[in-house]
């Protein structure tokens, strides 16, 4: 067998809630997440968890639930060592893995790993290359391997449906989606990240999102793409409540389903939501829950 789009299901959730707790509490909560009927979780790389350790831990206090790399940068290690690590979990948890890789952030590149972040396509054409001929001469996994990029801009996008399963794009409003499928074909999967606010006050969810958005768009590649779908630099120096609410989706139930389904209907096979509030060390399980209630209907 292999990884396939159905098995990801049409929502899944995105969160970095998880690596703020102990490892146990994490391990508990995704059996939680589980049980509520989220078939994928997807974990970021950046300050938090090694993701490789991570997924590994939370897919073996689960009996079903896909983990998903959003992403794993290429520059926090070799070719050679993502592919043993992809194929490492692929081979423990078949079916149960899908590695998402990107070229991560200026910032993050050279001021965290010391890299070098010119040329990110060229890179990452070269590194999945390079992936691919890696040696590995442990017990290899019953089913493929899947892997997806980060990718945003129409090279990557087509990159990503001609060398992986797919793509994941992330910080985008709705109106990227018909664009990266139009990009990739009809066949690649499609799985955008969608951020979240519960709430139905106008005041209180655009601050909470205003304050996810401050670091976004400070990096160039996010703002490039909001540039290329026609947002102007007004739009993102405010940002201005149309941006904020094209990139956060806030309100009752029925408004981020409305979100979601706009995703799914412009293209998206499955959508991850982010659910975002004034606690970031808090897993919000009370939305999720909410959120579990829309997948027989998606």
């Amino acid at each position: 067998m292999a990884l396939t789009k159905a098995a990801l299901g049409k929502l899944g959730l995105w969160t970095f809630q998880l690596d703020v707790q102990p490892m146990r509490e994490a391990q508990k909560f995704a059996a939680q997440i589980e049980e509520l009927g989220f078939p994928t979780v997807w974990v970021p790389e950046a300050v938090g968890r090694e993701p490789f350790a991570s997924t590994a831990l939370l897919l073996s206090a689960t009996e079903k639930l896909i983990l998903a790399t959003g992403i794993a940068s290429l520059h926090a290690r070799s070719p050679m060592t993502m592919q043993a690590g992809w194929k490492t979990i692929t081979e423990a948890f078949p079916d149960r893995f899908l590695l998402g890789i990107g070229v991560s952030h200026q910032p993050a590149v050279e001021g965290f790993h010391g890299g070098n972040y010119d040329k990110p396509y060229s890179t990452m054409v070269k590194y999945l290359d390079a992936m691919d001929r890696g040696l590995y001469f442990a017990a290899q996994p019953s089913a493929p391997p899947a892997r997806a990029l980060a990718a945003l801009g129409p090279k990557m996008l087509k990159l990503a449906a001609e060398r992986t399963m797919g793509a994941h794009p992330y910080f985008v409003p709705v109106e990227h989606t018909p664009i990266a499928r139009a990009a990739m074909g009809p066949d690649a999967l499609l799985a955008p990240e969608q951020a979240v606010v519960f709430s139905r006050g106008a005041s209180e969810a655009r601050a909470i999102a205003r304050g996810f958005m401050k670091t976004y768009l400070g990096l160039p590649n996010y703002t490039n793409n909001l540039k290329r779908l026609g947002w102007t630099d007004e739009d993102i120096a405010g940002p201005t409540d149309a941006l904020v609410d094209a990139i956060v989706a806030w309100g009752s139930l029925d408004d981020i389903q409305a979100r979601i389904k706009a995703h799914l209907d412009g293209g998206a096979d499955h959508v991850c939501v982010q659910v975002l509030s004034p606690d970031p060390t808090k897993v919000t399980m009370d939305e999720f829950r909410q959120l579990a209630s829309l997948i027989p209907s998606l």
